[in-house]
């Protein structure tokens, strides 16, 4: 009795996915050789195998094997079309599960966050979710982006977190979607509105509102708002630098800045693009950059 609470508590306990890295049976070494196969595994059992071991290298502090390993043959393979739905699902869960996970060093939510973005990217190419999967994933990936509070982007040695680009990359993927509907639209633009001026006056450096602009301009792209929407939206960001205190001159400043570095990532696009969906926000963006202080 003792022995099965004992097994019982262990069950409980133990993570929702695999931590072990480099995976069981594989060395440092050997994912560096597959890695100059471009990632060939003729074995599909082998490589889905693999795949869900890698997982577990998403969270690690070697960039090598976080960066240029895990997450490089997780997307070659789902690029490939190498995974098919239950697979892709079974990955799916098992990244959910890491956002919902401890993480330590910072490093395995933004990393599964990324790799969300291509499992989005495989529905979009070729649809397996049904639509409350993919409306729950628009819901994951909004909650997850508005979520950021660690704002490191790259250091020396350790190399990239960046949990705002990352998720704003996953918001674009699913902002291409051509099966997305108004409500999700609404959603993503709500989790970028989040982190365009983030909260403790954080000024990014990491190109982090480039990578915001670009679900807000494939949102654009889709023509389900109508200009007053977008005056509204972009005024309503304005907001968020806040009047000018001379004793919080840093912290205004760092959120000036951040404003204005995505006002102009969104005015350069829609001044450059061919697009008429994004053409269509210059009046909008023109009109928001002058009034900012």
């Amino acid at each position: 009795m003792r022995r099965a609470l004992f097994l019982s508590i262990c069950l409980m306990a133990a993570p929702a996915f695999a931590q072990e890295c480099p995976p069981a049976g594989q060395t440092k070494t050997s994912l560096q050789a597959l890695k100059t196969l471009q990632f060939a595994l003729p074995d599909a059992a082998e490589k889905q195998k693999l795949a869900d071991g890698l997982l577990g290298c998403l969270g690690d502090s070697d960039p090598e094997i976080r960066d240029g390993i895990a997450y490089e043959a997780l997307t070659a393979w789902m690029r490939a079309g190498d995974f098919d739905a239950d697979a892709l699902r079974g990955l799916r869960d098992k990244l959910y599960a890491m956002l919902d996970g401890d993480d330590k060093g910072g490093f395995r939510k933004p990393f599964a966050a990324l790799v969300l973005s291509e499992v989005a990217r495989t529905d979009r190419i070729k649809p397996w979710m049904a639509p409350e999967e993919r409306v729950a994933m628009v819901d994951r990936a909004a909650a997850y982006e508005e979520s950021v509070r660690d704002y490191r982007g790259y250091i020396e040695g350790e190399g990239w977190r960046h949990g705002v680009a990352h998720g704003a990359d996953w918001l674009m993927q699913l902002s291409l979607n051509p099966a997305l509907e108004r409500a999700q639209y609404d959603r993503i633009l709500a989790a970028v509105a989040a982190q365009v001026v983030p909260e403790g006056a954080h000024a990014y450096v990491y190109g982090e509102p480039g990578r915001l602009a670009q679900p807000v301009l494939y949102t654009a792209k889709r023509g389900l708002l109508s200009d007053a929407e977008w005056e509204a939206w972009f005024v309503a960001l304005e907001a968020k630098v806040g009047k000018l205190k001379r004793e919080e001159y840093a912290s205004w400043l760092a959120r000036r800045h951040d404003l204005m570095a995505f006002f102009t990532s969104i005015y350069l696009s829609a001044d450059q693009s061919e697009d008429a969906g994004i053409k269509k926000l210059k009046p909008a963006i023109v009109a928001a950059l002058k009034q900012v202080p």
